[in-house]
């Protein structure tokens, strides 16, 4: 039986740069065109938004429910949760996740920023 080695060469490891990259912001609409309690649907190149005014601070979903064809801008809020007008699932605007069935995926959220009465994102 023929016996054979191994050799086991370590090489270095390439050093990975890391990309530092400037979040683009996007100007949605103005704070006077979303009362509180209510959403505003916004649409930007590549983006179906819903823009929500939860007792004055602002937050942005995907406007899609994550669990079929309804749109949460259309859909029922009570305080800082949004019950989608197609299957009657629930999502935490503040943060995307689901507060009830039948949706069983997260919301995508934004980060919102508010400046000079206008609402933006950063993606």
């Amino acid at each position: 039986m023929e016996r054979r080695s191994s050799i086991y060469v370590s090489l270095p490891t390439a050093s990975v740069k890391s990309v530092m990259t400037t979040p683009t912001r996007i100007e949605l609409c103005s704070t006077q065109e979303v009362a509180p309690g209510e959403a505003k649907r916004v649409e930007v190149p590549g983006l179906e938004l819903a823009v929500f005014n939860v007792d004055g601070q602002f937050y942005v979903t995907d406007d899609a429910c994550t669990h079929g064809p309804g749109l949460l801008h259309e859909g029922y809020i009570d305080g800082d949760v949004v019950e989608c007008n197609f299957h009657n699932g629930c999502f935490n605007i503040r943060t995307g996740e689901v507060a009830a069935p039948p949706c069983m995926i997260p919301v995508k959220t934004y980060r919102t920023i508010v400046e000079n009465g206008k609402v933006f994102i950063e993606t």
